[in-house]
């Protein structure tokens, strides 16, 4: 059995501002990301085009897998989440939603239902200091519950009118900036895109948090898109796939956990997924065609996680949300090659409302992490009744929580490699300007 690192002072380290970063020498599109990120092996490359072919297998276990980890330290996670209870492994699933905006109350969520970490929206926010009291008392939590690596702390924090932080970081343009520049000069447009993902990055993690959703990897078809609009790189599956690899590079040079959205592309989606199930009727060689280019881009630059949409997918898994439909983890998966976690859109949408089970849909069909369950104790109880009826079985939630674990071995190992700088808000406020400066 490979030992147990060491990482509580890994964790601190990830939210510690310090003078200089490592990441922030070299021009961002020219700089190489840091050792064993997922973008490791296609540092040659340029976002949107494919990398070298990966070396073969090899049981070395500082190698590298095709989405960040290295080698041992995804058999350390699955030698750990081995030893867990239904409890542990149940809540190792699930990233919590929280209500309000006291500290303790996302700490004792994770405490108590051993959740792999929360989702902090704009309704839990006050200030910075609160933020910070907050994500240092889920990260205490975890602590407290045995582990040693980070819980995932995540945010939407995309850049635009989706930006849960607003007033507390740094505000960026709509990604749809980084489409504009980088169709109106290439190189230059990627690397503003790279720099403006490593330093929202590196900001975040400033404020502690461990994890982004954020790119946006979705093909907008323009104004009868009511959902992601701006939000999407581009109406041009070659220009977001560009950017969607840039943006990628940018958090892993930060070291921060990037989450590419929304499976396999909501943005040729007429109605809105927040309050309905939308319907796509577009067939496989549409979606290859127009929504899955930058996901694949995404693929090829070893993203970590992809996060599943709610879509009802006629050509696939008609009448199932994407979310819920094991044929769209396959193509996820078994077509495109991702080896990563994949996480659930958020299940209190009202696309998947009215189904009594979401989750446990979602985790019988492939979902690694379950994302703001309705109500997180229920659904943490649901998973422990499947478990322990083999409504579903151990194999398949030990191998989602063994994923989960390995992400989060890797945000601490790289995020320790990346202290945060001192002038961190200078920096991405300069980044900010250079896209939109790029882009107009």
């Amino acid at each position: 059995m490979l030992p147990i690192r060491p990482r509580l002072a890994v964790i601190a380290t990830g939210v510690l501002l310090v003078s200089g970063c490592a990441g922030l020498g070299p021009t961002p599109d020219d700089a190489a990301p840091a050792t064993s990120t997922p973008s490791s092996s296609v540092s040659a490359s340029e976002p949107g085009e494919p990398a070298s072919p990966e070396a073969e297998e090899t049981e070395d276990p500082d190698a590298p897998t095709s989405w960040g980890p290295t080698v041992g330290e995804l058999e350390e996670a699955h030698e750990l989440v081995a030893s867990w209870s239904p409890e542990q492994l149940a809540g190792g699933v699930i990233v919590g939603r929280f209500h309000g905006t006291d500290p303790e109350e996302p700490a004792r969520m994770v405490r108590e239902l051993h959740l792999a970490g929360v989702s902090v929206t704009g309704a839990n926010v006050v200030d910075q200091q609160q933020v910070l009291d907050m994500t240092a008392a889920v990260s205490r939590a975890a602590a407290d519950d045995g582990r040693d690596f980070p819980p995932v702390i995540g945010v939407d924090q995309e850049g635009g009118y989706v930006s849960h932080l607003r007033g507390i970081a740094t505000e960026f343009p709509h990604f749809a900036s980084a489409g504009l520049a980088i169709a109106a000069d290439p190189r230059l447009g990627r690397r503003v895109t790279r720099a403006a993902a490593l330093t929202t990055g590196l900001e975040l993690r400033g404020l502690g948090f461990t994890w982004v959703f954020a790119p946006v990897a979705d093909v907008t078809i323009g104004a009868a898109d009511p959902t992601i609009g701006a939000r999407s790189p581009s109406m041009d599956p070659a220009l977001a796939s560009q950017a969607v690899g840039a943006a990628i590079k940018g958090y892993d040079d930060a070291g921060i956990v990037s989450t590419v959205k929304h499976f396999p592309g909501h943005g040729g989606a007429t109605s809105d997924s927040h309050d309905t199930l939308p319907v796509l009727d577009a067939t496989l060689e549409e979606l290859s065609a127009h929504d899955l280019p930058p996901f694949k881009s995404a693929v090829r630059q070893q993203a970590p996680a992809v996060m599943m949409s709610h879509l009802d997918l006629t050509d696939i898994a008609p009448g199932v949300p994407a979310s819920m439909a094991p044929e769209v983890y396959d193509l996820l998966r078994d077509d495109l090659g991702f080896e990563g976690v994949a996480i659930t859109d958020s299940l209190g949408m009202g696309a998947v409302g009215g189904r009594p089970t979401p989750a446990l849909q979602a985790l019988q069909a492939g979902a690694d992490l379950l994302l703001m369950p309705v109500d997180n104790a229920t659904t943490h109880q649901i998973v422990v009744d499947a478990l322990d009826s083999g409504l579903v079985s151990r194999a398949r939630v030990e191998e989602a929580a063994a994923r989960v674990v390995a992400l989060q071995m890797w945000q601490a190992r790289i995020a320790a490699q990346r202290p945060v700088p001192a002038d961190v808000v200078d920096r991405a406020r300069a980044a900010s300007a250079d896209l939109e400066s790029a882009a107009y």
